[in-house]
């Protein structure tokens, strides 16, 4: 598993159709001004041959988090996007309030 400064990189779950899926995952987030929300988005791959993937609601885990989220498009490498709003499926760091 890797962490870093940029999101999370690294082994996930996705939840989809009732089933797990182990997943290599690349993650952000990011506050959006414009709602005052956090949203957390990214690519995730199959680890194994895992077939079509059904798009709509899933869960994201990771070792740090856990978060409910939404399965988009297959782009033509086989990675699936993944979007949610609020606390993602990877650990935060907490803001520097110092200034």
């Amino acid at each position: 598993m890797a962490d870093d400064d940029e999101g999370y990189t690294g082994p996930a779950v996705l939840t989809v159709g009732g089933r797990d899926v182990p997943v290599h995952a690349r993650l952000d987030a990011r506050h959006e001004p414009q709602d005052g929300r956090l949203h957390w988005f990214g690519r995730v791959r199959p680890a194994d041959d895992a077939g079509e993937l059904p798009g709509g609601r899933i869960e994201l885990r990771t070792d740090g988090a856990r978060a409910e989220g939404r399965l988009g498009e297959v782009d033509p490498w086989g990675r699936y996007r993944v979007t949610g709003v609020g606390r993602p499926p990877f650990a935060l760091d907490e803001p520097d309030l110092d200034d």
